[in-house]
């Protein structure tokens, strides 16, 4: 049998099924694994095991008097750590939110709760999302399973790197430029952006309310299928939700993807590409030639300012979101003796970092009047000219293909003094956020330093099954997603 590390989701489901292992030996092997090698990655701020030991024997005995129990029984489950969990410290890995204990769950928690996952841990990230790296955590940097010195990623870092080091097969992240793809592409994993609404984000601590989406992350395409499956659908208490359930996203993964037309973007293959990078996509393009797939050139000729766009938009947005902690309603509240002006400053400068400040006035600048139509009116406009080239692409499309990220994994501190470098990361993902897209990033190579290179497929609105049918069928095709880390 492989080490637990090494299987997927679905395949600890039906080893339990059939009695070779139970609940208690899969957490307890995952917990084993986090104690011996997180201390190295970092890819945890929490880690509840007693608790966790405890639900997967509960779970193995309602299986032994033939219960029913949920499709995810016996999981184990990682959170990224802005997703509120009731009564369990939820920080986003700020010093601003440090000791928060949510009176709620967030509802993807209630649904895995409710499909018998075992919520193990707490994923590191960078502080309130704001990053690339998860080098902006205000705890400690995260690294890369398949080099050390090297960031997995972010602002989902923490939760790629904790399935790419086979701590968990699945975990969840969020998404509100490229935070899950990004990462999954830097740690040889498969992360999801769904469809904006198609998630509920109640209970997310909120970045950029029209952008984020709490997406999935996998060691395949089956498992971040079956993880979508249980977390979507529609929530009354998300204003923004769609009123429509959840695909059967299994049932439709294997039919047969047909002649369906892939669109390369001429936007998307020009200069700052690696060539490792260049050379794994082009690759790709042949794997999928072969598998009978018609591959397009297309236009979508707004994407060069995608960046741009996003960070007038969300900044904006969060600026507005973060007003909330001021040490009054929430979070930090300086210990300093001063009059109420000089405690909101003080609290909030003592508790944000350095990059969630920079956002923070870089939003509220241009949310200021005499700037507003200047800068974020116009950002809104050329936004939907962004939709609009996809609209348009999908009359002669069914998905558009792309790297997920212009180079590999890059070197812890590499960019740290060069914010606009480190914006430039999310280049490719930015767009599918911008037009509210389904979107995933999958393995398809290595480059010469032997690091993930990551392949990104967009599908329209709506269509994740179009999009797994899509990535699993060049799944199939290669092992690139049976390659694990050495730790």
């Amino acid at each position: 049998m492989k080490p637990v590390h090494t299987q997927t989701a679905s395949e600890l489901l039906e080893a339990q099924e059939s009695r070779r292992m139970t609940a208690e030996e899969i957490v307890r092997a995952s917990l084993d694994r986090i104690e011996r090698l997180d201390g190295s990655v970092k890819a945890f701020v929490s880690v509840r095991a007693k608790e966790a030991l405890s639900e997967a024997r509960s779970i193995d005995e309602r299986r032994a008097r033939g219960e029913r129990v949920g499709r995810l029984a016996g999981i184990p489950v990682a959170l990224k750590d802005n997703i509120c969990t009731r009564g369990w410290e939820t920080t986003c890995c700020s010093k601003m939110l440090k000791n928060f204990r949510p009176p709620y769950d967030a509802t993807v928690v209630e649904k895995l709760r409710g499909a018998d996952a075992i919520l193990v841990g707490k994923t590191n990230m960078d502080e309130f999302a704001f990053g690339s790296s998860t080098e902006n955590s205000a705890f400690f940097t995260t690294r890369n399973p398949w080099d050390l010195e090297r960031v997995p990623g972010g602002s989902s870092g923490g939760s790629a790197a904790a399935v790419a080091a086979g701590f968990v097969p699945l975990a969840f992240g969020s998404e509100t430029g490229g935070s899950v793809r990004q990462p999954a592409g830097f740690c040889g994993v498969v992360g999801v952006k769904p469809t904006y609404g198609l998630v509920s984000r109640y209970g997310l601590i909120a970045f950029g309310s029209s952008l984020d989406q709490i997406s999935p992350v996998a060691r395949d395409v089956r498992d971040a299928a079956l993880l979508l499956g249980v977390a979507g659908g529609h929530d009354e208490r998300d204003s923004t939700s769609i009123d429509a359930p959840a695909g059967d996203y299994l049932a439709e993964l294997d039919r047969p993807t047909g002649k369906m037309r892939l669109g390369i973007a001429r936007e998307y293959f020009g200069e700052g590409i690696e060539p490792d990078v260049r050379k794994r996509i082009l690759d790709a393009v042949e794997v999928f030639r072969k598998l009978g797939f018609e591959i397009t050139e297309i236009s979508l000729p707004h994407s060069r300012y995608a960046v741009a766009v996003y960070y007038v938009a969300a900044v904006a947005e969060a600026s507005s979101n973060l007003a909330r902690f001021d040490g009054v309603h929430y979070g930090h509240r300086t210990s300093e003796k001063t009059d109420m002006v000089d405690m909101y400053s003080v609290s909030r400068e003592e508790g944000f970092g350095d990059e969630a400040k920079r956002r923070i006035m870089l939003g509220t600048y241009v949310l200021s009047r005499g700037y507003y139509d200047a800068y974020y009116l116009k950002a809104l406009k050329v936004r939907r000219r962004m939709k609009e080239d996809f609209d348009r692409a999908w009359e002669t499309v069914d998905a558009v293909l792309c790297p997920t990220s212009p180079t590999t994994a890059f070197k812890v501190g590499a960019r740290a003094d060069d914010p606009l470098s480190m914006y430039l990361s999310d280049v490719f993902t930015i767009p599918a956020n911008l037009a509210g897209i389904p979107g995933i990033s999958i393995p398809c190579g290595f480059d010469g330093r032997g690091l993930p290179v990551g392949m990104e497929i967009m599908t329209p609105s709506g269509e994740e099954s179009r999009l797994f049918r899509i990535a699993r069928a060049y799944e199939q095709a290669t092992e690139f997603h049976l390659r694990c880390p050495e730790l």
